[in-house]
């Protein structure tokens, strides 16, 4: 017997994407999650990660992570519900360079309490694809 999935929504019908933009989840970040295709600069990886924290998509923040950086495992807190993004400027990062710096801010909610993270995200190519490497101090 065939396994019984709910209707996916047309995309008009989701919600817009956790990372900011307009468009829906699906045609936006969740292309990058689910592997159909990876980030061309380094913004659109760090925009992806942020939504991958906002739906809890730790196997992508570890694919996504620069193996010289990268941790074993990643816990992430079910509590904390990321709120908004807000990307403040970027260096490089283009699919023309090998690296990049994405400048930002991300409001959260822990446990009804709002706070923020500022980073300045340093990204590097390998093996082709856009990865985390670390935050600048």
């Amino acid at each position: 017997m065939a396994e019984k999935r709910a209707p996916r929504l047309p995309d008009s019908a989701e919600p817009p994407c956790p990372c900011g933009r307009p468009e829906a989840y699906g045609a936006c970040c969740g292309r990058l999650h689910s592997g159909e295709r990876t980030a061309a600069t380094a913004e659109e990886l760090m925009r992806s990660r942020y939504s991958a924290f906002a739906v809890g998509d730790a196997d992508y923040l570890l694919r996504s992570w620069h193996p010289g950086t990268r941790p074993r495992r990643l816990d992430l807190d079910p509590r904390m519900r990321w709120l908004r993004l807000e990307v403040i400027a970027t260096s490089g990062g283009t699919p023309f360079h090998t690296e990049g710096t994405v400048s930002f801010r991300a409001v959260y909610d822990d446990a009804g309490r709002e706070g923020e993270l500022r980073e300045d995200s340093r990204f590097l190519r390998h093996e082709g694809a856009w990865t985390y490497l670390d935050a600048l101090a």
